[in-house]
């Protein structure tokens, strides 16, 4: 092999890239340009509009669900999910509070990993769960408020 093919810089890509470090909101990589590494996954330094909107939908039925839900509790429906009860009977109508927080802490934890392609599924089911149980409560509560014929 010819001495000019030969690379005299370390090869950097030979680790892989750190979730949090100083490129992490300075840099400049958005995805992975070449096939093996989209197919691997990794971390990137900037996040697409996309991504921005469904977490923030998320955020935001997250939200909606809180309400909606208080909204079923006072017209006399019960929470099923237990966490989710237990968590009301500590804090009472402040739940939501708690809620929000464990969700966002998620949202950040999927956003950092959203790179490898597990990620990207969740984030999309997610989303659709969450919009799902949404309408699922508005009709609830729109079948709690008009009396039965």
């Amino acid at each position: 092999m010819p001495e000019i093919d030969k690379r005299r810089i370390k090869n950097r890509r030979k680790q892989p890239t750190p979730a949090w470090d100083f490129f992490t909101f300075l840099g400049r990589r958005h995805w992975f340009r070449r096939k093996p590494d989209q197919e691997q996954g990794g971390y990137v330094d900037r996040y697409s509009k996309p991504l921005f909107f469904l977490l923030i939908l998320i955020l935001g039925l997250n939200i909606i669900d809180s309400f909606l839900t208080m909204m079923i509790l006072d017209l006399g429906g019960k929470e099923f999910n237990p966490f989710v009860r237990s968590v009301m009977d500590l804090h009472g109508d402040r739940f939501w509070i708690w809620k929000f927080m464990m969700v966002s802490a998620s949202l950040v934890f999927l956003c950092l990993h959203r790179g490898f392609r597990l990620f990207r599924g969740i984030i999309i089911a997610i989303s659709s769960i969450y919009l799902i149980i949404v309408l699922y409560q508005i009709y609830l509560i729109s079948h709690l408020i008009t009396p039965a014929r």
